[in-house]
């Protein structure tokens, strides 16, 4: 276990080097001489006894035989790092595979301790976070949240100068917490930042970082990128923020995500980050309204890229659409049929190792946010790095990220258009009648109530060359209140049922108070649970708190602190520092609502689990945030399609025509209080 937990010390402060004192034991790595880079050298003997007596423990680093890091090594260690990047991915793909082929831990943290000191630390921390969540003897090792690494990628820099000026003027036990702004990337006059709290939110976009962790583009190892239903899940997890998007506008009077599905037309979206980075030195750079994307060069990251060749790829995909086929590398062409087809529509268009035809149908989506990354510096003239698009732990800030979003699912839909509506044979469950659906919680009966919370996160593992000693960030973001679900149905078959209990909330207007028609209206439909319940004979009633939601991880989930996780990473109570931290954040469950209340409509449908049910064993598991994240190591926990069963077309003219006896409705609204209370108080 000790062993396990040292890799952890590597992501602590981690732009300074590994012989510097680690974690709050002040642990230091004893480094052979042969790892010490050139400019380290003359100093070893020195480094190595600096800190004395005031070494909490040392951890001697084996000398081993290292293999060839010649392709990692070629990002400059003060660059930009995305696996957006081809050539990045590469690089990538190459470090994973050597963390992953070491043959124990011991090896693993040797080398590891060698390309700290070398290889880029996003690029690094990336690749040793991906080793951790797949290798088999570091299962239960969390990795911390990446708030907590890299807070310059997530907050505004005036903070850093202010944490700073904390930790080096006051002890550590007597530090005031440093305020993030809210709303501080624009002004009141525009628009589109009524919906920042939404774009720029930490967890929102902890959840986007950490599910691209979970699923990466490129590795050797198969198990590490070919996971069960990836293409389809990337899919769904992307449609379900587009929905919960658009829903915000909507509450915000702002109308739909407008697609950008026209490369050659100017962005009117204006963003300017106000972000900088720490390890590259250099602010994110903002794209100014009217940018236009154009023909990429840029020698560094070997990219020579046509906006034409783009084209081409999307005239392909949606070639293979209209036929249903897509065309293999020997000609042959694989049906995109009913059980496979977003799976494998899913993988041509985020373009992993595991697309069906890489050369033929090309990279649409990653280089999509390559093309507007590097729309202010296309050529390289002027040394400009990609913008936040180009990471995927900044790009959900950019309103654009949702208009490109919103053309990739439209080409998902287009192909989902195809397929035949669910008969009722699908639908129902014979025996099984939902007769009412509400909810219950302080705001009253069928209301969600929502408001600013005042939270505080952990900079202390981000400031590195700083006096030790926590320094911690408060930054406002949404809430909304505790409640339950009370579904009433009734079981006339005489016998105990398995069902599977699907809740969505969907938007019954848009921006202006006009009815949403329901072929529209099924598209915004955010799933809020899933769960299995077990149906006893008769009138019953099933109850369940908004808290055990399976899309969501709670707050102390998607903020956690590794200071505080228990010893032993394999027992039940290490279970929210693990794979789990993959989930959207539960605070932002609900969408924001208004004053008045905005008004929604709440869905559920009872199906039949021995249709719905995946037989695999999910002891030691963490599945509780299965609907975005999936299982690790498992398959996807119900056989049905993602989004069912608003997936597919339907004939209905409204969602009350298209109910069936196991399904039922109940108005509601969303309203929301303009105060903000400080975590932990109760409203």
């Amino acid at each position: 276990m000790a062993d396990k937990n040292n890799l952890l010390l590597f992501f602590d402060r981690p732009a300074e080097p590994c012989f510097m004192q680690k974690g709050e034991e002040k642990a230091v790595f004893e480094l052979p001489d042969n790892y010490f880079p050139e400019k380290y050298k003359v100093l070893s003997d020195t480094i190595s006894n600096r800190f004395g007596n005031d070494a909490g423990r040392t951890i001697p680093v084996q000398n081993i035989a290292l293999p060839n890091l010649s392709l990692p090594l070629q990002l400059p260690y003060n660059a930009q790092f995305s696996f957006f990047v081809p050539k990045h991915r590469d690089m990538a793909g190459k470090l994973i595979d050597i963390f992953m082929g070491m043959r124990d831990i011991q090896d693993l943290m040797s080398v590891a301790s060698y390309c700290q000191l070398r290889v880029n630390p996003y690029m690094f921390n990336y690749c040793l976070s991906v080793a951790i969540l797949h290798r088999p003897d570091t299962r239960g090792v969390g990795i911390p949240t990446f708030a907590e690494l890299f807070p310059d990628k997530f907050v505004d820099p005036k903070v850093f100068r202010k944490a700073r000026e904390a930790s080096s003027v006051a002890p550590s036990g007597a530090r005031m917490p440093v305020i993030i702004p809210v709303n501080y990337t624009a002004g009141p006059n525009e628009p589109e930042q009524r919906v920042a709290y939404f774009r720029e939110d930490i967890g929102v976009n902890l959840h986007h970082w950490h599910w691209h962790l979970v699923y990466p583009n490129k590795a050797s190892d198969n198990n590490v990128v070919n996971k069960d239903r990836r293409g389809e899940l990337f899919y769904y997890m992307h449609q379900q923020i587009i929905a919960r998007y658009t829903t915000e506008r909507f509450c915000n009077g702002l109308g739909r995500v407008r697609r950008y599905n026209n490369l050659r037309e100017p962005i009117e979206e204006a963003y300017f980050p106000k972000l900088d980075s720490q390890v590259a030195s250099r602010a994110w750079s903002p794209r100014f309204s009217g940018t236009t994307v154009r023909d990429l060069v840029r020698p560094l990251e070997q990219i020579r890229l046509d906006v034409s060749q783009m084209e081409t790829w999307i005239d392909r995909i949606i070639q293979a659409i209209e036929k249903r086929s897509a065309l293999l590398p020997n000609g042959r062409q694989v049906p995109l049929d009913e059980e496979r087809g977003i799976d494998i529509l899913g993988n041509i268009i985020e373009s992993s190792t595991i697309s069906p035809n890489q050369e033929y149908y090309g990279d649409i989506h990653n280089m999509g946010h390559i093309f507007i990354a590097y729309a202010h510096d296309p050529d390289n003239r002027h040394l400009e790095a990609f913008g936040v698009m180009g990471d995927s732990a900044t790009a959900m800030r950019d309103p654009v990220f949702y208009r490109w979003h919103s053309y990739i699912d439209d080409l998902f839909v287009s192909y989902k258009n195809q397929l035949p509506p669910y008969g009722i044979d699908k639908l129902n469950f014979p025996g099984i009648r939902v007769n009412g659906i509400h909810i219950e919680g302080s705001a009253g009966r069928n209301i969600f109530g929502t408001r600013w919370e005042l939270s505080t996160v952990e900079l202390t593992h981000g400031l590195d060359f700083t006096p030790r000693g926590s320094v911690t960030a408060r930054f406002t973001h949404l809430q909304h209140e505790p409640f339950k679900y009370i579904i009433e149905y009734n079981n006339t078959t005489k016998k105990t049922a398995m069902g599977t209990v699907r809740i969505f909330l969907a938007p019954t207007q848009d921006e202006k108070g006009q009815p949403l028609e329901f072929n529209e209206q099924r598209r915004f439909l955010i799933e809020l649970d899933k769960f299995t319940a077990q149906l006893k004979p008769g009138n019953n009633v099933i109850n369940r708190q908004s808290s055990s939601s399976s899309v969501t991880i709670p707050y102390e989930r998607t903020f956690r602190d590794q200071s505080s996780r228990v010893a032993d990473p394999t027992s039940p109570e290490a279970a929210p520092f693990n794979f789990c931290g993959c989930g959207w954040p539960h605070h932002m469950l609900i969408p924001k609502g208004n004053l008045k209340g905005f008004p929604m409509v709440l869905f559920v449908m009872i199906s039949n689990w021995a249709e719905d049910r995946i037989e695999q064993d999910l002891v030691g598991t963490c599945n509780d945030a299965a609907s975005y994240c999936g299982i690790r190591d498992r398959k996807y926990p119900d056989r049905r399609a993602m989004g069912f069963p608003f997936d597919r077309p339907i004939t209905a003219n409204s969602l009350e025509e298209f109910l069936q006896p196991n399904m039922c409705i109940a108005r509601c609204m969303v309203r929301h209080n303009d105060v903000t209370i400080p975590r932990g108080q109760n409203a």
